[in-house]
């Protein structure tokens, strides 16, 4: 039996890789809607008809603590279930055919980009809710590619921290994430690439592009030569 759950899920992870997309956290509120009835989120959720979503990234499937889960779902927790974005995908696309004899009673949400907009909602109450970098436990890959001229820019640090005061007035310098993704000790060409994507509209996030949407590619080597060695 675990086994079949185990193929079970590898099969629909290997389906729904294909169909990531960039969410909407905010559309993915209104959407959450639907899920409301039955599943607490946000500061002082609690379980209710479903468990509570909080931190829901990389939580093994079954593990909130006093939650009285189905057979399937324990099944499902003993294969090995884990929530990441190709299991909750799959699991809000269609929850029967991932968690077989679940009560669920959502008979799922087909369209794709639902589903990422939600995702991307559901991700604002994890651990570390990031955007960039593309890090677990809310790994998407976004699909860029910057030119090699633009990569082999070499930025100066010292214009770099004089243009980062807007920057920090959001990332600390620490580090720290506190619900804001920290930015310091990027490798140059992931910090490049992620304001490319930005500027070009792959990713969503309507301050980030308008932000990245004013810099030069100088201008984006600078800040990733500085925010590099920031300790």
């Amino acid at each position: 039996m675990i086994r079949a759950v185990c193929v079970t899920i590898g099969l629909w992870a290997a389906s729904s890789a294909s169909a990531q997309l960039n969410g909407d956290a905010v559309r993915g509120e209104e959407i959450y809607a639907k899920c409301a009835g039955c599943h607490k989120i946000g500061e002082g959720a609690v379980d209710r008809i479903g468990p509570n979503l909080n931190h829901i990234f990389d939580r093994p499937a079954g593990a909130s603590e006093g939650f009285r889960y189905s057979n399937g779902f324990r099944r499902a927790a003993d294969g090995g279930l884990t929530w990441d974005y190709e299991t909750l995908d799959a699991f809000i696309e269609n929850p029967r055919a991932l968690v077989t004899q679940t009560r669920m009673s959502f008979r799922g949400m087909p369209d794709p980009q639902d589903r990422a907009d939600l995702i991307a909602y559901l991700r604002a109450f994890s651990d570390n809710p990031q955007d960039i970098p593309e890090s677990a436990p809310t790994a998407q890959a976004v699909d860029h590619s910057v030119a090699p001229e633009i990569l082999a820019i070499v930025g100066d640090p010292s214009y770099g921290e004089y243009l980062s005061g807007e920057c920090t007035s959001c990332h600390q310098t620490s580090g720290v994430g506190d619900g804001i993704p920290a930015i310091t000790q990027w490798p140059t060409e992931d910090f490049v690439t992620a304001m490319h994507a930005y500027k070009d509209g792959v990713r969503a996030h309507p301050v980030m592009q308008m932000m990245a949407g004013r810099l030069s590619n100088e201008e984006i080597a600078a800040l990733a030569s500085y925010f590099k060695d920031v300790e």
